[in-house]
């Protein structure tokens, strides 16, 4: 893929990502999050440090999950590289967390591990489909 398109595709996958994640945090799941987390969340995002995470989070998105799949032109590589990234990515954040938090509970782990896989799934198989519009 072209670098100009690889830009393209990633700016696209900013606002699905963005919109899906903020679905799911602030509506579907936050009183979720809230009832086990209550005494560890801060009252007030920190955007600056939010808006990083997930700039940085996409590159890798980008990198190991769509442009391989979309190489491939195969939107179950995107679905299935995008599973397989977010197991990862978020299990490494839920167990460190396990391991190094009192009382980080694991039912938070296990439903946000989930979730990361969903998100990663289907921000990955968007971006692969904007690389076949681009094309």
């Amino acid at each position: 893929m072209p670098i100009a398109t690889a830009f393209k595709v990633y700016g696209l996958m900013i606002p699905v990502f963005f919109i899906l994640d903020m679905l799911w945090l602030g509506v579907v799941a936050k009183g979720f999050y809230q009832s086990r987390l209550a005494g560890l969340l801060s009252e007030n995002v920190n955007w600056t440090a939010a808006v990083l995470f997930y700039l940085l989070f996409l590159v890798g998105l980008l990198f190991f999950v769509v442009l391989p799949a979309a190489d491939r032109d195969s939107l179950l590589q995107g679905i299935f590289r995008g599973l397989f990234f977010g197991l990862i990515t978020y299990a490494t954040y839920d167990l460190t967390n396990l391991a190094t938090l009192k009382n980080w509970p694991l039912t938070v782990a296990l439903v946000d591990i989930v979730w990361g896989m969903v998100l990663c799934a289907a921000v990955g198989t968007a971006g692969v489909g904007f690389a076949r519009w681009f094309s």
